[in-house]
Formats: C-alpha cells, sequence, structure tokens
C-alpha cells in the first residue's frame, strides 16, 4: 500500500485535514519534523552509491580540516 504525505500550511489547515480524513475513516499518522527529516535521510541514504570504497584516513582527514 502507498502513502501520501500532506504538509499544512498553517494548524489551522493541519486541523481541518486531520478532522476530515477522521470523518472519512482514513487512519492518519502525526510526524514530528525530526521524523521527517529522518525519513529524508533516509532516502538520500538509500539512493547512495555504495560501490566505491573510502578508506579511513581520508574521513578522519575530512574531518579534520573542518
Amino acid at each position: 500500500m502507498k502513502a501520501v504525505v500532506i504538509s499544512p500550511k498553517s494548524a489551522e489547515e493541519f486541523k481541518f485535514i486531520h478532522s476530515l480524513l477522521k470523518k472519512l475513516g482514513i487512519k492518519s499518522t502525526t510526524l514530528s519534523k525530526e521524523e521527517i527529516e529522518d525519513a529524508g535521510l533516509l532516502k538520500l541514504m538509500k539512493a547512495a552509491d555504495r560501490t566505491k570504497k573510502t578508506s579511513r584516513e581520508v574521513i578522519l582527514k575530512k574531518l579534520g580540516s573542518k
């Protein structure tokens, strides 16, 4: 089954959409900003090229240069 993500523009719009879904008997879940960011990060991680390897030295050098 697929899901639809809706981002209301205001608190009133959120309340309206939430009550409409409830009246229609459609299950809904509210996500926090952090959970939305986590989902976006997961999507990027899944799309990343994991065929290339990077040595520990290169990673530490990059981290040290900041």
